[in-house]
């Protein structure tokens, strides 16, 4: 009997040895992979800060609203409220379509990442691209949704992509909420790389950055801009297990928090096998 109480406190030691000598190589393991693995953003976000002034940058507004009561036309020409669409989490994407140069890139880039979202678009989410040159047209809005939506090579709803067209007092005031500032340069524009995800309500939760998406990035966003609607479980989950990287501009999976997690419920759950087989054994 002693020996076999023996032999299993022997084993016993053994694993917490092991175990604190994993927890020792944690913060190397944390520090090798803080670079997200999945991450090819282009980061060319021009992000300024909210006093220097420039004419062309981007100031985070995180936490602030968009107005929703300003009115733009659709793809057909029909006036449509912005509060009308925003009724889901909303990705928005600044742009011209007559660009040629990084518009196209984003939106194109986009295009190829949402068929790899997992969820209803029109229903649980929408994108909307937003033209800040006021004299462009529906018609040339209305182009570039169908070329967007046929390059996807999947089914994707009219009512789920959005394009949207506006006067210049609109345009003003969305881009001057979003802290988004662009110049005019002949026929073209000087603007930043970048689009924001809101929440229903029209709150700005995430920027994302450059012209290349990750499924897994639009998911985590369009869950955060959920707010209340996803069950509380689910977004404590995704934020115990992702943090948002301010630099990379992506979600890095955080290695050391769930590493020492599972070490620690792996440890109790074998000390309390150990415990309750010494009882059983104690009365036999």
């Amino acid at each position: 009997m002693g020996r076999q109480c023996g032999t299993g406190w022997h084993v016993a030691r053994t694993f917490l040895a092991s175990l604190l000598v994993l927890c020792a190589f944690l913060p190397v393991l944390a520090a090798a992979h803080t670079e997200d693995p999945f991450s090819g953003h282009d980061h060319a976000g021009m992000v300024s800060g909210p006093d220097d002034g420039a004419k062309v940058g981007l100031t985070e507004r995180l936490g602030e609203k968009i107005p929703l009561d300003l009115t733009f036309r659709d793809e057909t020409g029909k006036p449509v409220r912005l509060g009308d669409l925003v009724t889901v989490p909303t990705v928005i994407l600044p742009v011209y379509y007559s660009c040629t140069n990084v518009c196209n890139f984003l939106q194109q880039g986009l295009a190829s990442a949402l068929p790899g979202v997992k969820r209803k678009p029109g229903e649980e989410y929408r994108v909307i691209s937003v033209s800040f040159d006021e004299t462009e047209t529906p018609e040339l809005a209305a182009k570039y949704k169908r070329m967007y939506l046929t390059s996807m090579n999947a089914p994707f709803p009219e009512e789920g992509w959005r394009f949207l067209t506006g006067d210049a007092e609109s345009v003003r005031r969305l881009t001057a909420a979003a802290g988004y500032r662009f110049q005019r340069k002949g026929r073209d524009f000087i603007h930043p790389v970048a689009s924001m995800v809101v929440a229903p309500d029209g709150t700005i939760v995430r920027y994302l950055y450059g012209t290349t998406f990750l499924p897994k990035d639009l998911t985590l966003a369009l869950l955060e801009a959920r707010e209340g609607k996803v069950g509380t479980t689910i977004r404590k989950v995704v934020g115990y297990c992702f943090t948002f990287d301010p630099e990379g501009k992506t979600y890095v999976f955080n290695l050391l928090r769930v590493s020492a997690t599972v070490v620690i419920l792996c440890t109790g759950g074998f000390l309390a096998f150990l415990l309750l087989t010494g009882r059983k054994n104690g009365r036999q």
